[in-house]
C-alpha cells in the first residue's frame, strides 16, 4: 500500500511531494525536544488549498494517517510524523490575502508567520495582538491550532479572541468555512472556536480571518524589578493583579532561567539594562503598561512591587523596553543550547503563582533537578524547563513532570495554557478533564474524522 499511496500522491501533486532524506528526518521532530520514532511515508509541501484537498482525499481513500504541520515550532509534539503517515506541510501557504481597515480584520493563509503579519500591518497603523515568544518563527495556522497565548494575552487575549473565521479542509477533502466577518454572530454552533486549539485532529486550517487593532499612540512604560527570590516575585505579580491594573506585559524569570539566558547571550547583551545589576539568586519581574493610562498604571505597578520588597527601574524609552523583551524571548534558545529540553506549560490561577513556584522548587530538590522556570505572570502561565541528554526523556524527568502537572491541577490549574496537549501530555488528559469529558471529545473527533486519520495519537491515545 505505501507504494500505491506514493504513486497517487505523485500523480496528484507532482513537485509538492517530497520523499527526500532531509524532509523525512526533519518531520520527526519539532521544538519540544521530542523526536518521533518513525519517519513519514512522505512530506507534502502544499502550495495551494487544492493541494491540501488532494492529499486528504488520497489519505481517506487509502486509510493513511495525516499529520498537519506548519512552521514546525510546536512545543508539545503535536506535528511530528507518526508510523506510515503523510506529513502535510502548509508553510508555503503564506499569503496575506486581505487587510480590511474599515472592519479591522485581515485574511491570511495558514503559513503566514505571526511576526510577518505584524510587519505588514504596522505601516497601516494596525497590529495583531496574539504575541507568542516565537512570533518571528511560528505561523498563524499553528498559533490557531494550539490556541497560542504569549506575552500580551493577559490584557489582549489569547489567539481564540482574535479569530473571526476559518477555512478548513476536512479529512475527506471537503472545504469548510466557519465564522464570519461581523463583530457579532451566534448562528449555530461555534465551529471556529472548536477548531481553535484542536491541534490538527479535526481538520487542516488553511486560511483565517483575524481581528486587527489600531495602534494607539502613547507612551509605553517599562518597569523592571529585582527580587531576592522567585516566591516574593510571584507574590508581587499576584498583588499587581489584585490591585486591578492590567499591564500589557508581566513576565517573571527565576534565577536559574536568568543564569541560562546570561550564559547564552553573554554579558554584552545585558550591559546597560537592569539585568546587569542582578545579584546571584535573584528573580526578575518585567512589566509594561501601554495606551493612555500607561503612566498611571505603571505608578501603581511600581508601588506594589516596592511594597513587596522589589527594587524597581522605570523607563519610558521604547527601545530599552523592547531590548528587555528580546532578552526574555531568548529563553528557549538559551535552554536548548544546554541539551535536549522538555518545555512544560502549566497554568494556575494568578493568586496561586507563589504556591506553584514553591512546588516547582520542592519537586526539583526531590529529584535532584534544576528546573529553570519563566512565567507569563499576568495570566498565571508557567513554563518549567527540564534539560537532559540523549534522545529519550529520563525516567526521573517524567516523574518530576508528573508531580508538577498534578500540583498545578491541584491548585485549580491546567496541564497546558498555550502549547497544547500534543503527544507529550495525553497521558494526563483524563486526570484533569475526567473520563466522561474525554469520551465526549473522542466522539466529537469521530464526527469530523470518522476514519481516525487526522493526527492519530495527538491529544488522545491512539486506538489499540
Amino acid at each position: 500500500m505505501p507504494r500505491d499511496v506514493l504513486d497517487l500522491l505523485g500523480d496528484a501533486l507532482g513537485d509538492a511531494l517530497d520523499t527526500g532524506e532531509a524532509a523525512l528526518e526533519a518531520a520527526r521532530e519539532d521544538r519540544s525536544g521530542w523526536r518521533g520514532e518513525h519517519r513519514p511515508l512522505a512530506v507534502v509541501r502544499a502550495a495551494s488549498v487544492a493541494d491540501v484537498q488532494a492529499a486528504l482525499r488520497i489519505a481517506t481513500e487509502t486509510g493513511t494517517p495525516v499529520v498537519p504541520r506548519g512552521a514546525g515550532t510546536g512545543l508539545a509534539g503535536g506535528a511530528i510524523a507518526s508510523r506510515g503517515s503523510i506529513v502535510l506541510d502548509v508553510s508555503r501557504l503564506d499569503r496575506i490575502l486581505e487587510v480590511d481597515e474599515a472592519n479591522e480584520l485581515a485574511v491570511v493563509e495558514a503559513g503566514v508567520l505571526n511576526g510577518a503579519l505584524n510587519d505588514a500591518l504596522a505601516p497601516r497603523g494596525y497590529w495583531y495582538a496574539p504575541d507568542p515568544a516565537s512570533r518571528a518563527i511560528s505561523s498563524i495556522g499553528g498559533n490557531i491550532a494550539t490556541n497560542a497565548g504569549g506575552l500580551l494575552c493577559a490584557k489582549y487575549g489569547v489567539t481564540r479572541e482574535a479569530v473571526l473565521g476559518l477555512t478548513v479542509v476536512l479529512a475527506d477533502g471537503r472545504l469548510l468555512r466557519t465564522g464570519r466577518r461581523t463583530v457579532k454572530g451566534v448562528t449555530g454552533y461555534d465551529l471556529t472556536a472548536l477548531f481553535t486549539g484542536s491541534e490538527g485532529t479535526l481538520g487542516v486550517i488553511v486560511e483565517a480571518t483575524v481581528r486587527i487593532r489600531p495602534i494607539v499612540a502613547g507612551d509605553v512604560v517599562t518597569i523592571a524589578a529585582a527580587f531576592p527570590d522567585v516566591a516574593s516575585a510571584a507574590a508581587a505579580s499576584a498583588a499587581i493583579t489584585a490591585a486591578r491594573v492590567r499591564p500589557a506585559v508581566l513576565e517573571l524569570i527565576d534565577a536559574a532561567a536568568l543564569a541560562r539566558i546570561g550564559e547564552y547571550l553573554g554579558p554584552e547583551a545585558v550591559a546597560g539594562t537592569p539585568l546587569e545589576a542582578l545579584a546571584s539568586g535573584e528573580a526578575f519581574l518585567l512589566a509594561q503598561c501601554d495606551d493612555g493610562a500607561a503612566h498611571a498604571e505603571a505608578a501603581v505597578v511600581a508601588e506594589v512591587i516596592e511594597r513587596a520588597g522589589g527594587r524597581t527601574t522605570v523607563s519610558t524609552d521604547a527601545a530599552s523596553g523592547e531590548r528587555l523583551l528580546d532578552i526574555r524571548r531568548a529563553m528557549h534558545p538559551a535552554i536548548a543550547a544546554r541539551g535536549n529540553v522538555l518545555i512544560e506549560d502549566v497554568a494556575v490561577p494568578r493568586s496561586a503563582l507563589p504556591a506553584m513556584f514553591r512546588a516547582i522548587e520542592e519537586i526539583g530538590e526531590r529529584y535532584g533537578l534544576v528546573i529553570p522556570t519563566i512565567a507569563h505572570a499576568g495570566d498565571g502561565n508557567l513554563h518549567p524547563n527540564f534539560v537532559f541528554e540523549g534522545d529519550e526523556v529520563p525516567a526521573e524527568v517524567w516523574a518530576a513532570a508528573d508531580e508538577l502537572f498534578r500540583a498545578g491541577v491541584a491548585l485549580g490549574g491546567t496541564l497546558t495554557g498555550e502549547h497544547g496537549v500534543g503527544i507529550l501530555k495525553r497521558r494526563w488528559l483524563a486526570a484533569e478533564l475526567g473520563e466522561d469529558s474525554v469520551e465526549l471529545q473522542r466522539g466529537i473527533k469521530s464526527v469530523f474524522d470518522p476514519a481516525g486519520i487526522l493526527n492519530p495519537g495527538v491529544m488522545f491515545d491512539p486506538p489499540a
